[in-house]
C-alpha cells in the first residue's frame, strides 16, 4: 500500500490531486484503498494487465461531447484508436521506460557523462 501523501513526494504533486486521482481509479476498479494508519492504494491487478488507456478512461472527464452526429461519429472512432492505442503500452512498461530515463538510471549506464568523439 502506497499513501497519497508518499506518492505525491514523489510525484512533486499535491497530495489533494492522488486523492482525486485514487477515487477516480477505485471507482473504475483499478486500485483497492484502504483507510487508517496502515491505509493507502494498491494495484487491483498486476501492472502488466493494466494498459494507459485503461488509466486515461479511468481519468478522463466526458470527452468532448458534440450534437453533430457527422462529427460525434468521427470523434468516437478517433478515441477508440486512440485508446486501442494507448493500451499496446502497459503500465509495467511505462515504469519501467521511466526508470531507465531517470538521472540516476542514466549516469549508472554512463549515458549522463559527455563523450568525446573521434576522428
Amino acid at each position: 500500500m502506497h499513501t497519497s501523501a508518499e506518492i505525491a513526494e514523489s510525484l512533486t504533486e499535491s497530495a489533494v490531486m492522488v486523492r482525486r486521482c485514487f477515487l477516480l481509479l477505485h471507482k473504475k476498479g483499478l486500485i483497492e484503498q484502504r483507510k487508517g494508519p496502515h491505509g493507502g492504494a494498491k494495484l487491483k491487478l498486476p501492472a502488466k494487465q493494466i494498459g494507459l488507456g485503461d488509466v486515461y478512461v479511468a481519468t478522463e472527464d466526458d470527452w468532448l461531447m458534440l450534437d453533430d452526429p457527422a462529427i460525434a461519429s468521427l470523434l468516437k472512432r478517433v478515441r477508440a484508436e486512440s485508446l486501442l492505442a494507448m493500451n499496446e503500452t502497459t503500465l509495467a512498461q511505462m515504469l519501467k521506460r521511466i526508470k531507465k530515463n531517470t538521472p540516476a538510471a542514466k549516469s549508472a549506464n554512463g549515458n549522463g557523462a559527455h563523450k568525446k568523439a573521434t576522428a
